[in-house]
């Protein structure tokens, strides 16, 4: 399915988008990776040159830099080299670049499949699903975008913090894998590195502090543990996006502004849509954090389809909605936040997903870009929802064998 996407992709940026759109497309990677590759030909020491470099200048490679549109653009220019380096295995081939970033798209989501199955072996087909046949984590999760690669790490990060401090196994190799896992996400899009931080130290805390015996310990332990999480979260949320143009918190109120501006004009055409201004306050929190949710978890509704591609984003959301509502009706409102609240890898789950959908609903402002930008969380909030069944019923096999016990 991640070698069919990544093929996929790039015949639909041809031949649907009429080859390729003005920034952040897939045949600028390509070509301007291709820049690189021509210094690599004509002398290695320039092309390794403009795979160290971070935005810098030179005499040896000014003139390959000055026509690489995103050189001093660190998020752009990773992927920019690693469009480079497939390149040179794959003789410049489009397409053959776009599965190497497949495979490495694959590696992570089966790390994050294995993961979960540890945990849940009985749900393998369901969480199976969750993972890897969601249309469109693996269209727009496979191809020669930055998606690919972040999704991957995503899931590698997953496998890190499960191996390191749930099951306490492999401690080197697993911190190695952290540490790696989370620098890609840093450099390509820090803002899922932010979203998945504080709720995955929050599962790491209460999977632990479950299993003190000492009951006293446990309560003196808990809100020492999540003062430090609110700590750690601060301190991400401000110092890893000091300075960034996109991510500085100091820049919220402005920017969402300007896309408020800009939507107003363009949410006649049916693409856009317009939940308000989010400046960091307390009540626009109130009034757009909902809604922006809800757009991302929820929307394009079907009446709302204006392309093909929007009626695959909407035929997902339509099945989070069925699966949502029909849980929450068949369990109940309350037993269902309490069972969230009270199984560590669903509040896990759960909050990532709300607060990465939090943060791409309020910066999209388009249903075309929303539906790349929300993939991350999308497996992990399906896997929840597959996942809550089998909290409330016991297994008929497993019934079977205690009574005969």
């Amino acid at each position: 399915m991640k070698l069919i996407g990544a093929i996929a992709l790039g015949i639909i940026y041809q031949f649907y988008y009429g080859g390729g759109r003005p920034s952040g497309d897939t045949f600028n990677y390509y070509n301007q990776g291709q820049i690189i590759v021509q210094a690599i030909n004509r002398s290695f020491s320039t092309g390794l040159k403009l795979f160290m470099a971070n935005g810098e200048f030179d005499q040896g490679t000014l003139q390959y830099a000055s026509r690489i549109l995103w050189y001093r653009s660190p998020t752009e220019y990773f992927i920019v080299k690693l469009s480079a380096f497939f390149s040179l295995l794959s003789f410049n081939t489009y397409t053959v670049i776009g599965l190497f970033f497949a495979v490495l798209s694959f590696s992570g989501m089966w790390a994050l499949y294995q993961t979960f199955l540890k945990m849940f072996p009985q749900l393998y087909k369901e969480l199976a699903i969750a993972v890897f046949f969601l249309p469109s984590v693996f269209f727009w999760g496979s191809g020669l975008l930055k998606d690919s690669i972040t999704l991957g790490a995503l899931g590698w990060l997953f496998y890190g913090f499960y191996a390191t401090f749930i099951q306490k196994k492999n401690l080197l190799l697993s911190g190695l894998i952290i540490l790696g896992a989370a620098y890609v996400i840093y450099t390509v899009k820090v803002y899922i590195l932010l979203s998945f931080l504080p709720p995955a130290l929050f599962w790491v805390f209460t999977e632990n502090n479950q299993r003190i015996k000492s009951k006293a310990l446990r309560n003196l332990a808990k809100p020492i543990f999540i003062g430090l999480g609110l700590v750690v979260a601060y301190l991400g949320a401000t110092k890893l996006t000091e300075g960034d143009t996109k991510y500085d918190l100091n820049n919220i109120e402005e920017r969402s502004r300007i896309n408020t501006i800009y939507l107003t004009q363009q949410v006649q055409t049916g693409s856009a849509y317009n939940i308000g201004i989010f400046d960091g306050s307390i009540s626009s929190l109130l009034t757009v954090g909902p809604q922006a949710i809800i757009v991302a978890l929820y929307r394009p509704f079907l009446w709302e389809v204006r392309n093909p591609v929007m009626f695959l984003s909407a035929i997902e959301a339509s099945i989070f909605i069925f699966l949502t509502l029909r849980f929450f009706f068949k369990t109940g409102f309350f037993k269902t936040l309490f069972l969230i609240g009270s199984k560590p890898i669903l509040t896990f789950c759960f909050l990532f997903s709300l607060i990465l959908a939090f943060g791409v609903g309020t910066n999209s402002g388009n249903f075309g870009t929303l539906v790349r930008y929300k993939i991350p969380f999308m497996p992990f909030y399906l896997a929840a929802l597959y996942i809550m069944p089998s909290y409330t019923k016991r297994p008929k096999k497993l019934v079977r064998l205690v009574k005969t016990a």
